[in-house]
């Protein structure tokens, strides 16, 4: 049985308190459910006698000693007692606990998901590093929460799509052009440009393409090392995230932006609404009268439109798509975005807190033998995302980098995250999922079956409790990772999840010693391990 699944059973109890005491008691959209501290208080407890004494003119006590009888007269509940101010603590019954395996393995993937986000539409981005140098390991942390983050808003009902936005237009490109020109005609980079050895390939590969490139004029040059050197390094960004388990469904181009007159568009929209004025030649937004700190220059003197205003048009692109919610995954560095973004949202006449959420990261710390793992010579002046997959693999990387936090800065120990034990949090975890298909291989091949079914109430062993109340805990974190944004809450509960299944191995014999018969015990453990098989897999 579920939390959900118990809460509906408390309800229905309260309900029919309520009614031998002649009072209707209007009940709360949640019944609060939760594991005490310390299993001999129950499987389950539930505070609902002490948010209800008052509608009901009873003390806590009495009232949640009323609930308590109700709830013992069903067959799923074994025992149901008062404690402290109001609290009735559970237990279920060994048959009513031992039944979740049947379940978890008859539903298979869809064990632990929910419709709690049906309806919505969520534009997630995250990543959307500028196409001027390899994926950094900051910008690989924000691949890995944020594609995990995807799955789980897809999980708890959301249609989600994913983007990376990259830059392709501006000042950082123009650089990034002068610097693979420089290096091309064998000239030095220029003090604002980029540097390492992935300068150099880029503009071989430019040179390769079209032999010429160097030789040009310069504004030519310049054009043909812009268009082509961005195109290769942004077809380098992709190739490496998709190594990394990560395509996006949307790439969105800011050049596309300017081609399409999105960028004017949407300053018409902003005058329309009167959040624009003219000063100093400029065109300037009000952002300052929706929390930011400062108004906004939308066009320069010049006529050339600002990072502001991409933003801006971009934002208006997200939600004609027809996107409910703009949800953004930003680094420690960009945290003076948020007030920016959030008045873009109101100056378009949406209310931010529904329309637009941001989240942002910290940083990370890479660190062998107890020091900082030095610079990338490749890369120049950080650690990529491919020097990091080649120190730890690409599953140690993604769930080390996804198992905090965002909130909370992070120094990864690529001794640890490469090591086979049980040290390493991945490793502990796929190694309880191997164990288990390795045991059910081998019952297979010994003839010991799930079968059509098993005696729920034979599992009783502490071992096999705590499993148990683990895997029934699961849809619940799944929900509660989703509504907090907080894919770091699965990881955790992956290796309490594979840790309760190590001592449960280590404890409770599944397949029978030489001679022996395989039992009912034996079966209800094999559907047990099953459950949790695919539990981990999810």
């Amino acid at each position: 049985m579920s939390p959900d699944q118990l809460a509906d059973v408390v309800r229905v109890a309260v309900r029919e308190a309520s009614a031998g005491l002649g009072v209707a008691i209007s009940l709360p959209v949640s019944v609060p459910i939760e594991r005490p501290r310390d299993p001999a208080h129950g499987d389950y407890a539930t505070t609902i006698a002490l948010q209800l004494a008052r509608p009901a003119g009873l003390p806590a006590r009495e009232l949640a000693a009323r609930i308590a009888s109700r709830l013992t007269q069903n067959a799923a509940i074994g025992q149901a007692q008062v404690a402290g101010p109001g609290f009735v603590n559970i237990w279920l019954s060994a048959a009513t606990a031992g039944a979740l395996p049947g379940e978890i393995v008859g539903l298979g993937p869809e064990y632990g998901r929910s419709a709690g986000l049906a309806g919505q539409r969520v534009n997630l981005e995250f990543v959307s590093a500028n196409p001027t140098g390899p994926i950094h390991v900051g910008s690989v942390r924000w691949a890995a929460v944020g594609d995990a983050l995807a799955r789980l808003l897809r999980a708890t009902g959301a249609d989600v799509g994913t983007e990376y936005y990259f830059n392709d237009a501006g000042a950082q490109i123009d650089r990034f052009a002068r610097s693979l020109r420089a290096v091309a005609r064998g000239e030095p980079v220029p003090d604002d440009g980029y540097a390492g050895e992935y300068v150099t390939e880029i503009a071989s590969a430019v040179v390769a393409a079209q032999p010429d490139a160097a030789h040009l004029p310069d504004a030519q040059a310049l054009a043909v090392f812009r268009a082509r050197g961005v195109a290769l390094m942004f077809a380098e960004i992709k190739a490496s995230l998709a190594g990394f388990g990560v395509c996006f469904d949307v790439y969105f181009a800011e050049q596309g932006l300017h081609d399409s007159g999105a960028l004017g568009a949407a300053l018409t929209r902003l005058r329309e609404a009167g959040q624009v004025y003219e000063r100093d030649g400029a065109t300037w937004v009000r952002t300052t009268s929706y929390g930011d700190d400062k108004d906004r220059v939308y066009r320069r003197s010049s006529g050339e439109y600002t990072y502001f205003a991409a933003d801006s048009a971009y934002y208006l692109d997200k939600r004609s798509r027809g996107f409910d919610k703009v949800l953004i995954v930003l680094g420690a560095d960009h945290h003076g975005y948020v007030g920016r973004l959030r008045a873009i949202a109101a100056c378009f006449g949406d209310d931010p807190d529904k329309t637009l959420e941001i989240l942002i990261g910290q940083l990370v710390n890479l660190m062998r033998d107890g020091a900082p793992v030095r610079m990338s010579k490749r890369a120049g002046t950080y650690v990529g995302i491919d020097d990091l997959v080649a120190a730890i693999g690409v599953d140690a990387a993604r769930y080390a980098l996804a198992r905090y936090s965002l909130d909370s800065s992070i120094d990864l120990d690529l001794d640890l995250w490469a090591s086979r034990s049980t040290d390493n949090p991945v490793y502990s975890v796929q190694y309880a999922h191997t164990r288990i298909c390795s045991l059910l291989r081998n019952a297979a091949s010994a003839g010991c079956t799930l079968g059509t079914g098993y005696d729920p109430a034979v599992l009783t062993h502490d071992r096999e409790t705590a499993l148990l109340q683990a895997l029934a805990d699961f849809p619940a974190v799944v929900a509660t990772a989703a509504e907090l944004r907080a894919p770091h809450r699965v990881a955790r509960y992956a290796e309490d999840l594979a840790s309760r299944y190590h001592k449960f191995n280590d404890a409770c014999r599944v397949l029978p010693r030489a001679g022996e018969e395989f039992g009912e015990l034996g079966r209800a453990r094999l559907w047990l391990a099953a459950a949790t098989r695919v539990v981990l897999a999810s």
